[in-house]
């Protein structure tokens, strides 16, 4: 008899080996119908996910996989990856396929081809993909040796197939999944049959080079999503035409706030508008610095190449920094400020009273990211991090990570994101330092996250090879993930850099070294600030918080001392005095999502008043000047966002309407 314990902890006997299918059927015919594969889990082997058609002879736990769960839509995606190359085949019979794999909230397949596909091309594809699987073809699994499998796919003109399966050592069997008249090379599991592939959509055509190398052939990579369900799809599709209004790289065009050129790849010219934005966030982040402990510090652009041999960089590294030489000496701009703080840290005797030792920096860091990789502020050559390193002993790791994950929260919130996940990444199988303090290392991070009140996930063996790490990861406006703020504890640079202090018994130790950053880079972070609020910022980051306007000439003077007023109250104020109707005025400054629109016209003028208009249209009334700075000084002050909050009950037809002048 063959045991089979499920997920419930129920258990069921069958008298041979059974499939998945098998033992799903048993449990009931809904399962049967929905079951796209199974989680097994057996003695000596472990868990893994297979097809439908795994044959269980031995006691095993198993977990049927649906549509409903994660691995499920993963199986969907993969599989999809496949009824794009099985349509692509039919209607282009002289493509080559080559490797097609999942990725986030879809898949792709990369293609050998005459000529370039085009949107004709792609709908087309599409619709052969829907037809084949309405066919509800059988996916079957087979195992091949593998000079066998280079042979035939040599022989049926797939000569990339045949390069990877040459690729794989003699003694391994070739799994080949067939479906209808195609079959490809694929490790699986897939769905049981095409009719599971209901909802999918291609979405664009780029280019990708073969294996990634640039002397090869430039192929052409179909992307496609894939779903379980079309509302889900239809949710990320909407997702993706709200991502494209909010695309930081067309609305830095729009307000005016950056660009980039042809002659520095990579490399960001800040607008005047911009700047102001980059201004407001470090001169948040140094509040934070001096508030919480850190001393504020700046290390060197460029370090002999010595010390980066020391680190590894230079070893690792190295085709990712911007290197020079001079005087018969080489020279690489930093790609990270870790090394130079280590510098300052060992440039006099430390003691263990000194510690916690807290050192952050804005640092400017250059690395050389491929050309195809940058997009826009996201992925850079030259960025600035909000860079800091906790100097300290073993005992004061897990105060430290506790502190550093409150202090994040608090920021992430000021600046709009409510929304945290965390996760820890431990060690890895090739790593350096003693079990016992991996395991104080490990212990302190989850520590710090639960005493914090965080739910977190645990990423077995992602952490660095010299300790693990807690990832902090956003979630915007419309559902995207960001991930940001880190916290890593590293017991391997201090010692390689010679970093050390004298202990209680007059010992010298080295210290233990937590790299942490909240925002990250600069850059992505004020990219990701622009995507989250659409361009419409808070009034305490907007590059120009209020402009006053003019009804007429007599009310000029007026409206620019209005704006003088505010301006010497510190706020970010512009009058405009022109000579256009009011209506264009308001229409050409909301387009440019300011916080504020005062208008001024003779009413305005002799009651010492302005009339005040939100973003979003909202009507706020008559208010004195001095009740409107008040309620704009709150507002700056508490970093709320009163503006979105009187649209949004505007909205709602909560606000009580004022009267603008026309």
């Amino acid at each position: 008899m063959i045991q089979v314990t499920l997920p419930d902890g129920s258990q069921r006997e069958f008298p041979g080996p059974v499939t998945i299918a098998d033992v799903a059927a048993s449990i009931g015919a809904g399962l049967a119908k929905a079951a796209l594969g199974g989680r097994v889990t057996t003695p000596g082997v472990g868990s893994r996910v297979v097809d439908t058609s795994f044959l269980i002879d031995q006691d095993t736990q198993l977990a049927i996989i649906t549509g409903k769960d994660e691995e499920g839509l993963d199986l969907i995606r993969h599989s999809t990856a496949h009824l794009l190359a099985y349509a692509v085949k039919s209607l282009f019979p002289d493509a080559q396929v080559t490797i097609g794999p999942v990725i986030d909230n879809g898949f792709y397949y990369d293609f050998s081809y005459s000529r370039p596909f085009t949107p004709e091309d792609l709908a087309a594809i599409e619709k052969k993909m829907a037809d084949l699987a309405k066919l509800d073809e059988k996916v079957t699994r087979e195992e091949w040796d593998r000079d066998e499998a280079v042979k035939f796919f040599h022989s049926i003109g797939e000569k990339y197939k045949a390069e990877i399966i040459a690729s794989i050592p003699t003694n391994e069997k070739i799994s080949l999944y067939r479906e209808g008249n195609f079959i490809d090379l694929c490790r699986g599991p897939h769905v049981p049959s095409t009719g599971k592939l209901r909802v999918f959509k291609l979405m664009k055509v780029a280019g990708a080079y073969w294996r990634g190398d640039s002397k090869n052939e430039m192929l052409q990579r179909i992307y496609g999503t894939a779903w379980a369900k079309k509302e889900d799809q239809d949710a990320y599709l909407h997702m993706l035409e709200e991502a494209e209004k909010r695309d930081h790289r067309r609305l830095g065009r729009e307000l005016d706030l950056f660009h980039f050129q042809e002659e520095a790849p990579g490399l960001i010219f800040w607008h005047p508008k911009g700047w102001t934005v980059w201004q407001q966030v470090e001169q948040y982040m140094r509040a934070v610095y001096r508030d919480n402990g850190y001393q504020e510090v700046k290390a060197p652009q460029i370090l002999d190449r010595t010390l980066w041999e020391k680190t590894g960089h230079w070893e690792n590294y190295r085709d990712n920094m911007f290197t020079t030489e001079s005087e018969n000496r080489y020279y690489a701009l930093k790609p990270m400020n870790c090394p130079g703080h280590v510098q300052i840290f060992r440039s006099g005797l430390r003691s263990y009273r000194d510690l916690p030792l807290r050192y952050g920096e804005f640092g400017q860091c250059h690395r050389n990211e491929p050309s195809g990789s940058l997009h826009g502020m996201m992925r850079v050559r030259g960025f600035t991090q909000d860079d800091g390193h906790i100097f300290c002993t073993e005992d004061q790791i897990l105060a430290e990570c506790a502190a550093f994950t409150e202090l994040l929260q608090k920021v992430y919130r000021d600046f709009g994101f409510s929304e945290v996940l965390y996760k820890v990444a431990t060690r890895p199988e090739k790593r350096i330092g003693s079990d016992e303090v991996w395991d104080k290392a490990e212990h302190a991070l989850i520590e710090s996250l639960r005493a914090s009140g965080c739910d977190f996930t645990i990423a077995e063996g992602d952490g660095a090879f010299y300790g693990p790490k807690v990832e902090y990861t956003l979630k915007d406006a419309i559902g995207r993930h960001w991930q940001c703020g880190t916290i890593q504890v590293d017991f391997s640079m201090p010692a390689r850099l010679g970093a050390e202090f004298v202990d209680q018994g007059d010992q010298r130790v080295v210290p233990v070294m937590l790299h942490r950053a909240i925002l990250g880079s600069f850059e992505r972070f004020i990219g990701m600030l622009i995507e989250n609020h659409a361009g419409a910022m808070p009034a305490w980051l907007a590059p120009t918080q209020v402009v006053v306007c003019s009804i007429s000439e007599g009310t000029a003077d007026y409206a620019h001392s209005v704006a003088q007023t505010l301006k010497k109250q510190a706020f970010r104020a512009e009058a405009d005095l022109r000579g256009e109707k009011i209506n264009y005025k308001i229409r050409e400054h909301s387009l440019q999502k300011l916080p504020y629109i005062l208008v001024v016209g003779d009413k305005e003028r002799q009651a010492g008043a302005v009339a005040v208009r939100a973003r979003g249209g909202v009507d706020l009334g008559v208010l004195a000047l001095d009740a409107f700075i008040e309620r704009l000084t709150t507002e700056v002050a508490e970093r709320k966002d009163t503006v979105k909050d009187a649209a949004n009950a505007s909205a709602s037809g909560s606000t009580s309407a004022g009267s603008t002048p026309a």
